[in-house]
């Protein structure tokens, strides 16, 4: 038994913690949960804990549904909402078949390869998300959403339902050992954001499944619903997560270059060539709904077409300006992500694209200084800004084609995803909606 084993037994004797409750995802990125007493935890380190894969999406098939859920000491954090007294942790687990060989089908599993592959070239790799979502009052049968506010982008609202949940979720995830570094209003009424501070891919992933479940939490606390979904309401901006992503070689930045154009060393210059190269790809994993779409191409300063551009809220990729002298803050941000991604999965096509930059070569076009919503068709056709899918089946359509995806997610989860998501589009293509009904019925 390692040190941080023994430390998390010893932890949950002297903390009086009663459950254990074992985390994972299904390839959606939908948190699954099993909770074992105490006394199971040893078992749980040495062999892993056993249960029905096949009942999970995505994971396995039938006839092989035996999987087994291994805790990651790493990981173990106090639950603080459910008190002190009797209290209950967490762990993540990384999933196993009985034979001890990783899941091929574990999102989790599938970051780690891809991080690994990133190590054998000499790369860490660190992301930080800018992490949108709505509160809304309590859902209705059949009724629109309501937010909790009409407030805006920054706006202070004095007693505000929004200040004290962000303060008791940012409480709650820094206890839980998660840094923020920053919140605030967003632009949409009831519309907010919270920046997590950086850290290396995988922890990161699992920080932000921790944050959605301590978000959904504080709003079940307050009498609010909160939700990720991508665009909730029609004329509302939409809820992205601009992810800024860096590559370490050791404790050097391999993204700056002192001097260089925007102090962009070619490792990032090839990095963001690959981003643009392979965007319409990896669309359906960074923007995995139908929902997805509605934001993508809702204006309010989502990322429709393939550019770049320093400090250009417009581009899909983006060169933040950071302050003189702080080169080791050289990053990019990837604006097009949405809040409901399965962030394991999502931060294994971005880094598989961007390595895959670095590999061929690519070399960087031109950036865009213009607002490009704001060019007419002809122009960006000009100057050669490749359109995003529009829906969730022009995604599907490009994926299947990527050979980029299907290496970096495995093939079993890049025909889990495939099929999941047809079935998803077929469902909705299927809905007479109330907009078809309000301009057709009467008339037709």
């Amino acid at each position: 038994m390692d040190k941080q084993q023994e430390y998390v037994l010893r932890s949950v004797e002297e903390r009086d913690i009663r459950f254990i409750r074992l985390w994972f995802t299904d390839v959606l990125g939908i948190l699954k949960s099993v909770a074992i007493a105490p006394a199971e935890l040893e078992n749980a380190f040495s062999e892993g804990i056993g249960f029905d894969g096949s009942a999970v999406e995505g994971l396995t098939r039938v006839y092989e549904a035996d999987m087994l859920a291994k805790p990651d000491p790493s990981t173990f954090q106090i639950l603080p909402w459910r008190g002190a007294e009797h209290g209950v942790a967490r762990m993540f687990c990384d999933i196993s078949t009985p034979d001890g060989e990783p899941a091929l089908s574990d999102p989790r599993q599938v970051l780690k390869r891809n991080l690994d592959r990133a190590s054998d070239l000499g790369f860490t790799f660190y992301t930080h998300p800018e992490i949108e979502f709505y509160l809304l009052e309590k859902p209705q049968p059949g009724e629109l959403p309501k937010p909790v506010d009409k407030a805006g982008y920054f706006d202070n609202v004095p007693r505000g339902t929004a200040h004290n949940f962000r303060r008791e979720a940012i409480t709650m995830l820094e206890s839980m050992g998660i840094s923020v570094e920053f919140s605030h209003h967003e632009a949409g009424p009831g519309q907010n954001e919270i920046d997590l501070r950086y850290a290396d891919a995988l922890t990161m992933a699992d920080n932000i499944m921790t944050f959605r479940t301590v978000i959904k939490e504080v709003a079940l606390e307050q009498g609010v619903f909160a939700s990720f979904m991508p665009k909730p309401l029609a004329d509302g901006p939409g809820s992205g997560m601009h992810t800024h992503m860096s590559l370490f070689e050791g404790d050097r930045n391999a993204f700056y270059e002192a001097g260089a154009d925007h102090q962009l060393s070619p490792v990032a210059r090839q990095f963001m060539a690959g981003l643009l190269q392979y965007a319409p790809e990896i669309s359906a994993i960074t923007n995995q709904y139908v929902n997805s779409y509605k934001r993508l191409w809702g204006g309010a300063e989502a990322p429709s077409f393939v550019c770049w551009g320093s400090n250009n809220r417009s581009a899909l990729v983006r060169i933040p300006i950071h302050k003189p002298g702080k080169g080791q803050s050289t990053r990019v941000e990837y604006r097009a992500m949405d809040s409901a991604a399965n962030p394991y999965l999502a931060f294994s096509v971005l880094l598989s694209a961007g390595l895959k930059g670095i590999e061929e070569g690519l070399e960087l076009p031109d950036g865009a200084e213009d607002d490009v919503w704001n060019l007419s068709p002809a122009e960006r056709k000009a100057m050669g800004y490749q359109a995003l899918p529009s829906s969730l089946s022009q995604a599907i359509e490009v994926m299947e084609r990527s050979e980029l995806v299907a290496e970096t997610l495995g093939e079993r989860v890049f025909d889990f995803v495939l099929r999941n998501k047809r079935a998803e589009w077929q469902a909705y293509r299927a809905q007479v909606t109330p907009y078809e009904l309000e301009q057709y019925l009467p008339v037709l």
